[in-house]
């Protein structure tokens, strides 16, 4: 049973988000917050598998409230849900922890489907789509340290063989698993695996923040 907060200050939104849910056998609402804190002190009290987590709230916005949550360290998952495509908000939830982002017009199979994804650790957003999302608001945002860093002075990086500091450049470029095993000759299972041990090695929740890292530490660059 996958356990899921509501994060969004408009009451009815939130109504129809739970009654979409609560009809799937697999899944349960364990909580809904109006507001940012409230999804903060939520989270940490219930450990819900997920939350669909609004942007723009009173208070305390959806954007620092994903910070505080990735940042407490739970297996929480977060899935944000924006007004538009391509929302330069959106970009910067992914970088504060999110797993991923949907627009509020998503059909409801793409909510659930989201959520299930999310759950289990995959990334909602397409790779190709979060590429564009990336390109489209980097230079807007402002840059840390870590963007600033060269690939070979990252931390993050030191621990990746060869091999994977190519696959996390082309996991930045938007290649999914079977491009890159078409590419570097290699069974898919074994590029999963790879995969896996950039994520374990770089601290990086899912894929998309892989993505991100790519471009912070400018293994990618902005087209």
């Amino acid at each position: 049973m996958t356990t899921v907060l509501i994060a969004d200050d408009q009451p009815l939104q939130r109504f129809g988000s739970r009654m979409l849910l609560e009809s799937q056998d697999d899944m349960t609402v364990v909580g809904e917050a109006a507001n940012g804190s409230e999804a903060v002190r939520l989270a940490a009290e219930l450990h819900p598998d997920v939350v669909l987590m609004d942007i723009r709230m009173p208070g305390l916005d959806g954007i620092e409230a994903t910070r505080r949550i990735t940042a407490a360290g739970d297996r929480t998952r977060i899935l944000i849900v924006t007004t538009f495509d391509l929302d330069e908000y959106a970009y910067a939830g992914l970088r504060a922890g999110a797993s991923g982002f949907l627009v509020k017009d998503a059909q409801p199979e793409e909510l659930l489907s989201g959520i299930r994804a999310v759950a289990t650790g995959d990334a909602v957003v397409a790779p190709s789509l979060t590429r564009r999302l990336l390109d489209a608001y980097v230079h807007h945002l402002p840059t840390d340290s870590a963007a600033e860093t060269p690939p070979q002075e990252d931390p993050r990086l030191a621990s990746l063989t060869d091999r994977e500091r190519e696959i996390l450049t082309v996991i930045g470029r938007g290649w999914t698993n079977t491009e890159i095993a078409t590419r570097f000759h290699l069974a898919e299972s074994t590029v999963k695996t790879h995969v896996g041990r950039i994520l374990a090695k770089t601290g990086s929740r899912d894929r998309i923040q892989a993505v991100i890292l790519a471009y912070d530490t400018k293994l990618v660059e902005p087209t």
